[in-house]
């Protein structure tokens, strides 16, 4: 009895330990993994230079990128109305990108992004022509971008909209009407 039982087990064992090493090879790898890894390692890519480059964590706070008719708002809110520390330091950063992007500096966003965001080469060449106004909120603070030349509106759209897509907000990605 003793022999047949350790033989039952001995090839019950062998016969479950197969079974996963059998499933894996028989299911189809997904066709897809590759860009959604891709995918994954660029958001934590944003996340992790964003929290470096902009002096806040982006877990406590919430970005939107908001488009407008006559251009867009950059807002940064602290999640919580007590994190005086979060809210101090969007102000600084968003302060910090209103007067640098006026400059046709966007270093900001290349160190966040790692590349150069869709419209940036348009908003340089127009700067003369985009205004940018910042105000303290709540919060935290935003940045309003408007421009009254079309080119220079366009480029704004592109450049927010690559910000919600990256930053993964869901923010809309036309303007209000």
């Amino acid at each position: 009895m003793t022999y047949r039982y350790s033989l039952l087990t001995l090839l019950l064992g062998t016969f479950l330990a197969s079974v996963p090493a059998v499933r894996a090879a028989e299911e189809p790898a997904c066709p897809m993994h590759a860009q959604h890894q891709a995918a994954l390692d660029q958001a934590a890519g944003v996340d992790a230079r964003g929290d470096r480059t902009m002096g806040f964590d982006h877990t406590r706070t919430t970005h939107h990128f908001l488009l407008a008719d006559d251009g867009g708002t950059i807002q940064v809110e602290a999640n919580d109305a007590a994190d005086t520390e979060s809210r101090d330091a969007i102000r600084h950063h968003l302060a910090s990108v209103a007067q640098a992007f006026a400059q046709g500096n966007f270093a900001m966003p290349h160190a966040v992004h790692d590349h150069v965001l869709p419209g940036i080469e348009e908003m340089t060449r127009k700067k003369a022509d985009i205004e940018y106004r910042f105000a303290e909120t709540e919060r935290g603070g935003r940045v309003r971008i408007t421009s009254a030349d079309p080119a220079a509106r366009t480029a704004i759209h592109s450049f927010l909209k690559a910000q919600i897509a990256e930053h993964r907000t869901g923010d809309p990605l036309v303007p209000p009407r």
